[in-house]
């Protein structure tokens, strides 16, 4: 009998990657892993569970527990508000409100990508609607007034993930309802690092510009007064929904959940001031947030149950006990953690990585000292950092179908915003106020 529970971790991770890479689904494979490590390692349950009997109890009451969550409707209502703006004329409105502002900066209209991933995001919650909603507006206008395509490309491709960090975000949610941590201070703890992060990708644009003239062309528009007043138009109604739903979460007026509704009401109302707006749009924004809400629930439900049958094996004790004895610094314990999630990163997607590997790596990271609140926001960006890591980059297979590009090609543009994406997390790392300083204005 095998009672060692490292090598129990062991087992049950390659069986859960034998599941994963056989094309079962996420959800699937999790409740498998489950079951069979539960009918191999029978003998390390407690007496308490008879084994055929309970594994029908523990799968739905698994089910019960990580779905019975108010916070967790704010998922499906983020993600219909994402989809009501996708299929509006709103995000287009967004781009041509930033080009007056943006073209006196150098690199003039590359920023358009940062700037208006960074408010879709803001208004969105998710990274693949951000860099859909933002590429299909900005790669072909781009292109035909002869910018650089690679810093076209990788500049929407690292700025596309600010859907995940910058609030509302899903992965938040997410990870607030898994580890008991407020979405509403989480929301807050992300905002600073999300400017950081579009701060750095302005900054090497800038530099880039700077440094290779050909990378911007030489003749461009030039926008009057009357231009830069018409921008507000367009501006000032999305500004608007983000006030409204940023706004009544940060003022303590509306939880995420009601917030959440509050701007899939904004969405729709904007839709229909701007004329874009009809049953058949509604129909499709629901199925389609139908569908995702129920495979991200699927996977959550397959990680609450893999979840418990680790707890009963000793698993995450084992291995937080394991570690700890190790006696690295935290430093080095966080550096080994993020280069575990680089690694899930190539073959897992972010959803999936925060579901499975939460349950064990909290309990470690909380033994070491660290803040829940401020590994969420690490985890976040491990999640970010897997959205453009090949192979299973979700963002990267986003930019490819939206521009034709070879997937190498689009890689090379995207190495130079992973770095940068590197150096934002050492920055929240060595200096975590960065992190903490506004959701410690909240408190206070």
């Amino acid at each position: 009998m095998i009672s060692d529970p490292l090598v129990l971790s062991m087992i049950i991770i390659c069986i859960m990657f034998v599941f994963l890479l056989s094309s079962i689904w996420i959800g699937v494979s999790l409740i498998l892993t489950g079951i069979v490590g539960m009918l191999i390692f029978e003998h390390n349950l407690p007496p308490a569970i008879s084994l055929i009997d309970k594994i029908g109890d523990l799968l739905a009451s698994s089910m019960y527990d990580s779905l019975n969550s108010w916070s967790l409707a704010a998922l499906p209502m983020f993600i219909l508000m994402g989809e009501i703006l996708y299929k509006s004329s709103i995000s287009t409105r967004l781009l041509n409100g930033l080009m007056p502002w943006l073209n006196f900066i150098p690199g003039k209209l590359l920023h358009v990508n940062v700037a208006a991933c960074s408010l879709f995001a803001a208004i969105s919650g998710s990274s693949a609607a951000t860099t859909a909603t933002v590429g299909k507006i900005t790669l072909d206008e781009l292109k035909k007034r002869g910018y650089s395509k690679s810093l076209a490309l990788g500049s929407l491709a690292g700025s596309g993930t600010l859907g995940f960090l910058i609030p509302p975000s899903l992965i938040m949610i997410i990870y607030g309802v898994m580890s008991d941590v407020s979405i509403g201070k989480l929301f807050m703890a992300g905002v600073l690092p999300g400017l950081l992060l579009a701060t750095l990708y302005s900054a090497y644009i800038m530099i880039a510009a700077k440094v290779d003239s050909s990378v911007v062309p030489q003749d461009e528009d030039t926008y009057s007064f009357d231009d830069f007043i018409h921008s507000f138009k367009d501006l000032f109604p999305i500004f608007s929904l983000i006030t409204v739903v940023l706004g009544s979460i940060y003022g303590g007026f509306a939880t995420p959940t009601e917030a959440a509704a509050l701007g899939v009401l904004g969405s729709i109302i904007l839709a229909l001031y701007f004329k874009n707006f009809s049953l058949e749009i509604l129909k499709n924004a629901l199925l389609n947030s139908i569908k995702t809400t129920v495979m991200i629930s699927f996977i959550i439900v397959g990680a609450g149950f893999l979840s418990q049958v680790v707890g009963f094996l000793g698993i995450a004790r084992a291995i937080s006990e394991f570690i700890g004895a190790l006696g690295l610094s935290p430093l080095v314990l966080i550096l080994l953690i993020g280069i575990m999630y680089v690694f899930l990163g190539m073959i897992l997607d972010g959803i999936s990585i925060v579901v499975m590997t939460l349950p064990i790596v909290l309990p470690i990271i909380v033994l070491a000292g660290y803040d829940p609140l401020w590994f969420g926001i690490f985890l976040v960006f491990m999640v970010e950092l897997s959205q453009i890591t090949p192979p299973v980059g979700f963002s990267l297979f986003v930019i490819q179908s939206i521009s034709g590009e070879k997937i190498e090609y689009i890689l090379k543009a995207t190495l130079p915003f992973f770095i940068l994406m590197i150096v934002a997390v050492l920055l929240i790392t060595f200096f975590p106020e960065i992190v903490h300083y506004l959701p410690n204005q909240m408190i206070k």
